[in-house]
């Protein structure tokens, strides 16, 4: 079992006003809890093509030992096939009309298949046009059936090239206007493209908080807080190059005009009237481009005169810092305007440069021979870069330096270990390989590989919102930095900081719920007892003698157990009496906050123990609250979900996390770090809180059934047992930009 040092867990106390350790988000309505008292959840979803009319879909509360009817309805044209799943005690699985007997947490799906001589069409389109006949979608049609394709003008800048995917049946592929003959189920997608080809080569580039990529297509990727809309660049087209600021988005268009979107308040995205730009850089509050004629110009923030590139000739590329803006002449020499406070603009003595970077208060040179330079801010090292050699690619972040060698690998400087500068591993680079473009933001560092794929590390860097393979997840629950599945299986998947063993789930078998503390895993199996992995320095993973346990709940260095007959028991760390729970009666749900603990009991009213730093927050005044369904606890803030899906909060509030009082129809919450969120009845969720990492950007989410929320992610459990998640580079592992 692997111990956490006392200076890290120091280090983490000390941020606690910013780490989330857990919150085990067990929701009454929507199938977290997996039993109340002497009920169990019976869990029921059906693929496309019907519904379970009775008991109806979602998750339902019975007393043990039930028989509970079943009843399947197809969609027309469709036929049901069987019962999956936790089907076990299903009377006959074959059967759309049966009875399942509920003895225990279930899961189970109704199965349907298209009908004999019925087929499905999908109908979709590449960027630069759409398909108005018969509409993009799914469709279905009987054996024969001869459907007119057809597809809208394609969009500005593009044309029609051809229909693929299933097209043997097509009448005539390079047609905008053609059919298809239904002899089985197809997908089709009209394909549009540029309508003067042109070699767009795909980057990356990295904002104070938010990433940005563009495609080999000309469309461009963002993701990261969207506070100023920096992020909304989805109708982009035709882009050839990127950049980001701090909070603000540009983009060269192939014509040599310039996009831009994110925050203008010193008209930064004031970038209308500029042309034939070639290459574009974005500071702190200011936009510089360079010109076709190799002359740079520059709107937003010229307090430091940053802006003042008028009279600039001869340049071949361009950089901006924070407040200051640097250049590089075709003779390899550099100028630079701005905050020269520690030395960023003193390049005068430099040559045989081949391209410059700017970081916060440092500017980087790459000189012909591979070599690197620096002048500026060297308070962590930043301008450490003596040492490197055949280097063909620089970039420089707030405080950090980034290196592209020729063989693909990649070097840094700036992370000796002062205090946030260091935390995030955002230098942790050595094994990068087959990278052939760098970017680093604020507190993190990205690679494009040469297959188009991004490596990430930094801010964000443990991976916890990597959860785009998993499928077939009945539960999950987030930690500080590490994120938790339960397979239908009883398997459990983990992924994230593994530092403490709290990944280390592999083995697990029979697990029905699961529950992440900081740098522990607890997870309760189908006999009621049970198991945990991670640091064990407090005693938080000695439950092995636990038994009868319903429910689960870890905090930062405590877990907690719920007994089938409402009393709870509780391991670890009990320094501020968040374990102060032997007189508790009549609970019927447990979650465990960073050093305190809230218990729901069954007539609706909460309870809570323990403290942080005195409670000095208010995270435990609950004692008023009635009338409530589901609790979850932050780190410093507590929240109930009401029986009228209303929501209260109570603690914390620096951020606007308890900022939920005009939440309604939520039907489960989830508390994060410094955030919360919500499931609405439609299965859309809501989020408010601090988001610098993009944690709350979950307006997008549907048919979700699950929430749970980590120190700075977020996850969701949809009905089909996918994830999804939102985060610090929560999407960078789905980008492709080739």
């Amino acid at each position: 079992m692997k111990i956490i040092s006392d200076s890290r867990r120091r280090r983490y106390f000390a941020r606690a006003i910013i780490f989330l350790v857990t919150a085990t988000l067990i929701a009454g309505l929507v199938g977290c809890i997996d039993s109340y008292g002497d009920s169990y959840v019976l869990s029921i979803a059906s693929t496309a093509g019907g519904m379970v009319t009775a008991p109806g879909e979602g998750d339902f509360a019975y007393p043990a030992n039930t028989a509970v009817h079943l009843i399947a309805e197809p969609d027309e044209h469709y036929h049901f096939v069987k019962w999956t799943g936790a089907v076990r005690d299903v009377a006959d699985v074959a059967d759309a009309s049966t009875s399942i007997r509920v003895m225990r947490y279930c899961s189970i799906i109704a199965n349907f298949e298209l009908d004999e001589d019925w087929h499905s069409l999908t109908v979709s389109s590449t960027v630069g046009g759409s398909v108005t006949d018969p509409g993009e979608g799914t469709s279905l049609y009987s054996e024969g059936t001869v459907v007119h394709l057809a597809t809208a003008e394609a969009e500005e800048g593009y044309r029609f090239v051809d229909w693929i995917g299933d097209v043997d049946t097509i009448g005539d592929a390079s047609n905008a206007t053609t059919t298809i003959t239904m002899l089985d189920s197809y997908s089709v997608t009209a394909n549009f493209d540029l309508n003067a080809p042109i070699s767009i080569t795909p980057m990356l580039d990295v904002g104070e908080g938010h990433t940005v990529g563009l495609k080999s297509d000309g469309t461009v990727l963002a993701t990261g807080p969207n506070v100023y809309g920096e992020c909304d660049i989805g109708g982009w087209r035709g882009i050839v190059q990127v950049a980001a600021g701090r909070y603000h988005t540009v983009g060269v268009k192939c014509n040599g005009t310039l996009v831009a979107v994110g925050l203008n308040d010193e008209e930064q995205c004031n970038v209308g009237g500029l042309s034939n730009i070639v290459q574009i850089a974005a500071g702190q509050q200011h936009t510089v481009g360079l010109k076709s004629d190799n002359t740079v110009l520059a709107v937003g923030d010229n307090q430091y005169g940053q802006c003042d590139v008028n009279g600039w000739s001869n340049i071949v590329q361009i950089a901006a810092g924070d407040l200051h803006t640097v250049g590089l002449s075709s003779n390899g020499t550099v100028v630079a305007v701005g905050l020269n406070d520690d030395g960023q603009c003193s390049i005068d003595s430099w040559t045989d440069i081949v391209q410059v970077a700017a970081g916060r208060e440092h500017t980087v040179g790459l000189r012909s021979d591979g070599t690197a330079v620096t002048v500026g801010s060297n308070y962590v090292g930043q301008c450490d870069v003596g040492s490197w050699s055949n280097i063909i690619q620089i970039a420089a972040g707030q405080y950090h330096t980034v290196g592209l060698r020729s063989d693909g690998t990649v070097v840094a400087a700036g992370c000796k270990g002062i205090g946030e500068w260091a935390a995030y591993g955002q230098c942790d680079v050595d094994d990068w390989t087959n990278v052939i473009q760098v970017a680093a933001g604020y507190l993190n560092t990205l690679g494009l590989r040469s297959d188009g794929s991004v490596v990430a590390v930094g801010y964000g860097s443990y991976q916890q919102c990597h959860v785009d393979g998993w499928s077939g997840i009945t539960h999950i629950s987030s930690g500080a930095e590490h994120t938790l599945g339960v397979k239908s299986d009883g398997t459990v998947v983990a992924v994230g900081d593994n530092q403490a063993g709290q990944c280390d789930v592999g083995g697990w078998m029979g697990v029905i719920q699961t529950a992440a503390g900081a740098w522990h895993t607890v997870g309760l199996e189908s006999d009621a007892t049970a198991v945990a992995v991670g640091e064990c320095g407090f005693g938080q993973c000695e439950v092995g003698d636990w038994a009868d346990i319903t429910q689960i709940s870890a905090g930062a260095m405590h877990t907690v157990g719920l007994k089938s007959d409402g009393t709870v028991v509780a391991a670890g760390d009990c320094s501020n009496g968040e374990c102060d729970l032997s007189r508790w009666r009549g609970v019927i749900q447990v979650v465990a906050g960073n050093l305190h603990t809230v218990g729901l009991k069954s007539d609706g009213t909460v309870i809570a123990v323990g403290a942080l730093w005195g409670d000095n927050y208010g995270q435990c005044e609950v004692s008023a609250w009635s009338d409530i369904v589901q609790v979850a606890a932050g780190v410093l803030h507590t929240v109930g979900l009401k029986s009228d899906g209303t929501v209260v909060a109570v603690g914390f509030n620096g951020y606007g996390q308890c900022d939920i009082g005009g939440w309604s129809d939520i039907v489960q919450v989830a508390a994060g770090g410094l955030h919360t969120v919500g499931i609405k009845s439609d299965g859309t969720v809501v989020a408010v809180g601090y988001s610098d990492g993009g944690q709350c950007n979950v307006s997008g989410w549907t048919d979700i059934i699950q929430v749970a929320a980590g120190w700075i992610h977020t996850v969701g459990l949809r009905s089909d047992g996918t994830v999804v998640a939102a985060g610090p580079l929560a999407e960078l592992t789905a980008w492709n930009l080739f």
